[in-house]
Formats: structure tokens, C-alpha cells, sequence
């Protein structure tokens, strides 16, 4: 079953989830950018280069489950408004190697609404072609949003100038 249509407040809760993603300290270590497409639905874009290989020169697994995990995560969160939800199980599958190039990670809520989520993620490369795919599991946890610094519905942002990019 489809997630309901979006509320109309519903766009700066994805721009806020959007901030939280930048804001993370570990998204600094890569070239990527979280876009929160709808209700239940979010998509990664990142690079993939030479500092992301593993021996064999490819993009290591390190990068195909953060980016998938990542991917599911927001597409879950972006159906709650007042908690953090926390990853507490991935499944992840390799499909194919990837060098180098842009990469999309495409996440999509699939079920749950109250406590526990359950989302999946595909990786596709520049070609179209899927590289990855992953299915998470999300729990509500009891870290407000709002106490989150870097979560800052857009309306929050514009009246702080500290926040301003």
C-alpha cells in the first residue's frame, strides 16, 4: 500500500531531513547529496572514485551499504516528524562492480507506520544499470528531530542567519 498523499507542511520536513543529512559528519568524507523526493521516498547522489576502492579496484562494500542504508533511512523518516529512526537490520546485496562515475541511490518506503519501518534502496550507475540493492529495517527511537542540530525545517533556517549556507 502507497503512503498517503504528502501534508502541506510536508516539504520542510524533507528540507530539514535534507539539512540533517548534510550536516553529518560523515557525509563531509563524500561527494553526495540527499534529495527527499516525497513521502517515503528519497534518493542519494553521490561520486564514485579511486579513493573509494578496495584492492581489486573497485568501490568498496563500506560505500554500497551507506549509501543504500542512507537512501532507505530518509525514505522512512520522511513519514515521521518528531523522531530519529534507527537502523537495526540491512540487508545488502551486490549486483554488479562499480569504478567510477555517479551513482543514485533510489530508497523507497515500503511498510510500517508506527514503530517499526521497513524500506528498500536500489544503487544504479550512470548507465542505468543496478549495481545494488538493500532492504532495511527502521525503528522509531526516542532522539527528538527538533533536538537534532543540523534539523532545521527551512521557515527555521531562513530566520537564523547562523544557518544560512
Amino acid at each position: 500500500m502507497p503512503p498517503d498523499p504528502a501534508p502541506a507542511g510536508a516539504a520542510a520536513h524533507y528540507r530539514a531531513l535534507e539539512s540533517l543529512y548534510a550536516s553529518a559528519p560523515i557525509n563531509a568524507l563524500f561527494d553526495s547529496r540527499l534529495e527527499v523526493v516525497g513521502q517515503g521516498h528519497a534518493r542519494i547522489h553521490f561520486t564514485v572514485d579511486e579513493r573509494f576502492h578496495h584492492a581489486a579496484g573497485a568501490a568498496h562494500g563500506t560505500i554500497y551499504f551507506k549509501m543504500l542504508d542512507d537512501a532507505a533511512f530518509y525514505a522512512a523518516n520522511s513519514l515521521v516528524t518528531d523522531r530519529f529512526l534507527l537502523t537495526t537490520a540491512f540487508n545488502l546485496h551486490f549486483t554488479s562492480p562499480v569504478r567510477a562515475g555517479r551513482i543514485v541511490a533510489d530508497g523507497r518506503w515500503v511498510s510500517g507506520r508506527r514503530r517499526v519501518f521497513i524500506a528498500e534502496s536500489h544503487l544504479v550507475d550512470e548507465d542505468g544499470e543496478e549495481i545494488g540493492r538493500g532492504t532495511g529495517t527502521f525503528l522509531r527511537s526516542r532522539i527528538p528531530l527538533a533536538d537534532l542540530p543540523g534539523y532545521a525545517p527551512a521557515a527555521m533556517q531562513a530566520a537564523d542567519p547562523a544557518t544560512r549556507r
